[in-house]
């Protein structure tokens, strides 16, 4: 197996004899915790980021021009659920980075925790992100904002967040078409979706994520 280094900044390929594998640098090893592939190389582990369970992942198989997350950021993650995703990106990230992972569901939530807990860089935040006001004083700027969310307000929620967001930072939404409006087609929304963005970022790109995600597309945006 041979481990390739991507534009991507803490984010590799590793290949193998039948596919290519999307793989992050465990920051916590010999745990994982969600029976996700681990492999070791040269006394390293490397944990697989499945593109059928992240939109991030299926982005970057789409070939999204970039993802901006790198050492040491401040993330505010919007619709962490279990935190999957989230757990990747803490590995981008590093000791030194921060996670706000927040979900207003306390069952899901009650299960981030336990991966919070071994993973110092992740901070569990039950909240409504629709309701910004009710969680601005535990959270810092950052860096990047990253929102998940399955509402019909998606863009408006993400909009009332970008107060925490500096200024030339970024967001990533991953939009579900069939969450906004079921009667549209997922193409119809996506374009209303990137009129909306343009009023207040700079799209940098967008991807449509099927079959990997079925009606979903992720746009990579900057606060100008």
């Amino acid at each position: 197996m041979k481990l390739e280094k991507t534009k991507y900044e803490g984010i590799y390929f590793l290949q193998n004899n039948r596919r290519g594998l999307i793989v992050t640098k465990n920051l916590t090893p010999g745990k994982s915790f969600f029976n996700e592939k681990v492999i070791e190389i040269n006394n390293e582990e490397y944990r697989n980021l499945d593109p059928t369970r992240s939109k991030l992942a299926a982005a970057i198989v789409k070939k999204i021009s970039l993802v901006p997350i790198k050492q040491q950021d401040k993330i505010l993650y919007l619709g962490a659920s279990h935190g999957y995703t989230p757990s990747f990106l803490s590995d981008v990230i590093g000791e030194k980075g921060i996670l706000f992972c927040l979900d207003f569901a306390p069952r899901v939530v009650r299960d981030l925790l336990f991966v919070c807990e071994e993973r110092k860089n992740m901070i569990p935040l039950l909240a409504d992100a629709n309701k910004p006001e009710t969680y601005k004083d535990r959270i810092t700027e950052v860096d990047l904002i990253y929102q998940d969310l399955a509402q019909k307000n998606q863009v408006e929620i993400l909009i009332k967040n970008l107060q925490f967001l500096k200024k030339k930072g970024y967001a990533i939404i991953a939009i579900k078409a069939r969450s906004i409006d079921v009667t549209k087609s997922p193409r119809i929304i996506y374009k209303e979706t990137e009129n909306k963005l343009n009023q207040y970022l700079k799209i940098i790109d967008k991807k449509e994520l099927d079959p990997l995600q079925k009606d979903h597309c992720i746009f990579i945006c900057q606060k100008r």
